[in-house]
């Protein structure tokens, strides 16, 4: 993406970000990639992709276990869940099993043959698609009111610092008045989803039959922040959000306006505990019977904890978007 700067060099953020993210050496192209950045729940914990293998079986029943299931990876990064769901697969569903992750960085050096490596997500896929923290690495837009209630476009410079550009209107101030309404108070922010709402239609598109998954920290209408989400990541702590290459650029998901019919919203702490991810301690007499399953046990209640947590990666939200299937997450399981 490209677009028009000021004199001064500001731009949109949402043509900035694209450039400092995805152009030529971004921040996610470069060598070594972003991994170093930050955390999410793949590398939280391999409970986390035993989950999502236990979800992907129990969508190949609803299937009826065709004889070729799909897993796709969106925003794959160096192929850690992929690689993780294919290792916690049953032998029989693995080797029905194709896997693909959808990545723009080069495919990383040693990675399971198994896995295709692609830039774009397959078409007519059966199985089942899940992109963990994609949607908010697609850049959108940030507004803000001026002092005179119109809602304007914050044009942002290389080197982070803002101004306000055009007011904004069509499509996107549509948006904003269903999804994030402002008052006309000086100051508020918001940012416009209808990027990350057309790339999940896309994504979702490309399933045949199955289950569509976006899970990334989200907020909902009636609970929007009021001065926004945007920040930046470097080396693994929050930063200021600079558009020059050095750093990620997120804003959290508005998923409820992500959301196609059909569809259903819930948080990490619910999915993953209908999946058989749970923060119970083992039982003292374990330690005794068998001390390093009792050390094995309680390493796994760590991890779940962290992974279901209040206040953090269990406040995710997940979008499950079914296809042609019943949601194989019944409503009294979470």
């Amino acid at each position: 993406m490209s677009g028009p700067r000021a004199p001064d060099g500001a731009r949109p953020w949402r043509v900035a970000a694209e450039e400092a993210l995805y152009g030529a050496g971004g921040f996610y192209l470069r060598a070594g990639g972003p991994a170093a950045h930050f955390r999410t729940s793949v590398h939280a914990s391999p409970l986390f992709a035993a989950a999502v293998a236990r979800l992907l079986c129990r969508v190949d029943e609803a299937l009826g276990r065709p004889g070729e299931l799909a897993f796709v990876d969106m925003g794959a990064g160096h192929g850690e869940l992929v690689g993780g769901v294919l290792d916690a697969l049953p032998a029989e569903v693995a080797a029905r099993t194709r896997a693909y992750a959808v990545e723009l960085a080069a495919r990383p050096s040693g990675l399971d043959h198994r896995i295709e490596w692609l830039t774009e997500p397959p078409r007519g896929i059966t199985g089942l698609l899940f992109a963990n923290e994609w949607l908010d690495n697609v850049p959108v837009e940030v507004v803000e009111v001026d002092a005179a209630g119109v809602v304007r476009l914050v044009l942002v410079r290389e080197d982070g610092s803002e101004l306000l550009g055009a007011a904004v209107g069509g499509e996107e101030a549509e948006w904003l008045g269903r999804w994030w309404p402002l008052d006309p108070e000086e100051g508020l922010r918001a940012e416009i989803g209808l990027p990350r709402d057309r790339a999940w239609a896309a994504a979702v598109a490309g399933v045949e039959r199955g289950l569509a998954v976006a899970v990334d920290y989200a907020h909902l209408v009636g609970s929007r922040p009021p001065f926004g989400t945007l920040t930046g990541f470097r080396e693994g702590r929050e930063a200021a959000p600079v558009p020059d290459g050095s750093c990620d650029i997120t804003a959290h998901v508005a998923l409820d306006a992500c959301a196609l019919p059909g569809a259903r919203l819930l948080t990490q702490r619910e999915a993953l505990r209908a999946l058989g991810v749970t923060a119970g301690r083992p039982p003292l007499s374990l330690a005794t019977t068998d001390p390093a399953a009792y050390v094995r046990a309680l390493a796994g209640a760590g991890e779940a904890a962290e992974l279901t947590a209040p206040g953090g990666l269990g406040d995710f939200g997940w979008l499950l978007q079914p296809v042609g299937i019943p949601d194989p997450l019944p409503h009294d399981s979470v």
